[in-house]
């Protein structure tokens, strides 16, 4: 019996925790709080860039919570934004520690994008970046 009583809950839970986790690790942070600010301000940077066929192909792929956070407050007739530069996407990842800065933006952005590359296919990763001028894929880490 899982504790709370659901054994999908329970491992949706265990799910989004392992991606707090890596995702604080890979910033060095050592605060999962801040860590989950970052992972979901960079979700819904990204799932606002994407057309809304491209976020649902890739919130198929997230684990039941975090595609909860992906699809929290989104308005699929908003998307794609229409600023999509590099600099907009990082502020408006940085705009959710405004109190609190993160200090490298960059390298915080792109350890969320580690941990997609790790959860998420090579394919809809491939996709996604697809979707990006080449100037803002260096955002992403090259994969082979």
């Amino acid at each position: 019996m899982s504790a709370l009583g659901l054994k999908i809950i329970d491992e949706s839970v265990q799910q989004a925790n392992i991606w707090f986790n890596e995702v604080d690790y890979r910033t060095g942070w050592a605060n999962k709080q801040r860590s989950y600010r970052l992972l979901r301000a960079v979700l819904h940077a990204l799932r606002d860039h994407l057309n809304p066929d491209e976020a649902a192909q890739l919130s198929a792929q997230l684990p039941i919570l975090i595609r909860g956070i992906y699809y929290e407050g989104y308005d699929p007739s908003k998307t794609p934004v229409t600023e999509r530069s590099r600099e907009s996407f990082v502020a408006r990842v940085q705009s959710a520690f405004d109190t609190d800065p993160m200090g490298d933006a960059e390298e915080a952005i792109g350890a969320v994008f580690d941990v997609l590359d790790a959860h998420v296919s090579g394919g809809e990763m491939a996709h996604v970046r697809g979707t990006f001028a080449k100037e803002m894929r260096s955002l992403f880490a090259e994969r082979s």
